[in-house]
């Protein structure tokens, strides 16, 4: 019998080997990535479009109920247009707070520059947006960032209170192999 549940759990073991055994090895990487993540709501090429709403948005404080598709320039520096391109973040965020501005983040960062040019990395999490700092989680990628876990921090650079665009610096911290 137990030969039998050995082999059972063959394929199991084999595919948990390899990943255990890089991670022993030191295969492990970390890779920090400073990005700016640009939001344009406004004006004739918007990057994040609302495509839902529910009743009560319209009287929400907060926005609560909206859902936003994005594709999002990512770039290396603040200024968009004068900073070199490294991306695109693509997804969508969900006003999820009633009584203060708080996003349902999920999307992926789709590096199309540079050494991580091919490769993503999946971020999920809850983003205070007035608070100072924000963190989310860093469920994913591929490519390079393939198994990648960790998290992604964020904090406004500058938000235009008229036209909703806003400009976040985001600090990536990366675990992958």
């Amino acid at each position: 019998m137990a030969a039998a549940a050995l082999l059972l759990l063959l394929p199991i073991i084999m595919v948990a080997a390899p990943a255990a055994a890089a991670s022993a090895a030191g295969g492990e990487k970390s890779t920090h990535i400073k990005l700016y993540w640009h939001d344009v709501v406004s004006g004739p090429s918007p990057t994040a479009v609302p495509v839902a709403r529910a009743a009560a948005t319209n009287s929400s404080r907060t926005g609560f109920g909206a859902v936003v598709v994005i594709d999002d320039p990512l770039t290396q520096g603040p200024d968009r247009k004068s900073s070199k391109p490294l991306g695109r973040a693509q997804g969508t965020y969900i006003a999820a707070g009633k009584d203060e501005v708080s996003l349902a983040m999920n999307m992926n960062f789709v590096f199309q520059a540079g050494r991580y040019n091919g490769s993503t990395v999946a971020i999920m999490g809850r983003n205070a947006v007035f608070d100072a700092a924000r963190e989310m989680a860093i469920v994913g990628g591929t490519g390079v960032f393939r198994m990648a876990r960790g998290y992604a921090q964020a904090r406004t650079h500058t938000l235009d209170l008229k036209t909703g665009d806003a400009t976040v610096e985001y600090n990536l911290y990366i675990k992958h192999y």
